[in-house]
């Protein structure tokens, strides 16, 4: 068994990434993380994901209630039905890993208590500077939440 770098701090944002985008599900993409926009490589374009199946890391949370492809603005609206009884949640675009338009899934870097243990989504406020503030604050400060090196 290898053993790890002590000098090395695991779970931050570097180098466990592949690509930018995460090298594995949880996986953060490099640079800064912006909560409204899609990430260059998910290949959702243009596309309508309305209806589309949200996977998280650790199962499905649901479908596409609405989504937004607005620039610098962008997010997913998603009914979690008996999940998290009947609630939506919104989900910023760069939580959005990548999309199979083949079989109508979106896959999110998240675990599902990750994102249960979200804000609150609020139609009425969900355009609102301070709400979209918590909640992309939020899905970055779960970036830090990285598994933690074993051997410690």
């Amino acid at each position: 068994m290898d053993r790890l770098d002590p000098q090395t701090t695991y779970g931050t944002t570097g180098p466990v990434t592949h690509g930018g985008q995460g090298a594995f599900p949880g996986g953060a993409p490099t640079g800064a993380f912006d909560p409204w926009r899609y990430r260059d490589d998910t290949t959702v374009g243009g596309a309508d994901l309305t209806g589309y199946k949200v996977e998280a890391t650790d199962g499905g949370i649901g479908k596409v209630d609405s989504a937004s492809h607005e620039v610098g603005s962008s997010f997913l609206v998603v009914d979690t039905g008996p999940w998290i009884f009947g609630k939506k949640v919104m989900i910023p675009a760069g939580v959005v890993n990548h999309v199979d338009h083949d079989d109508r899934k979106v896959y999110v870097d998240r675990s599902k208590d990750q994102i249960k243990a979200a804000p609150e989504y609020d139609e009425q406020s969900h355009a609102d500077p301070v709400y979209r503030d918590k909640l992309g604050g939020y899905y970055n400060d779960t970036y830090s939440a990285l598994p933690q090196d074993p051997l410690r």
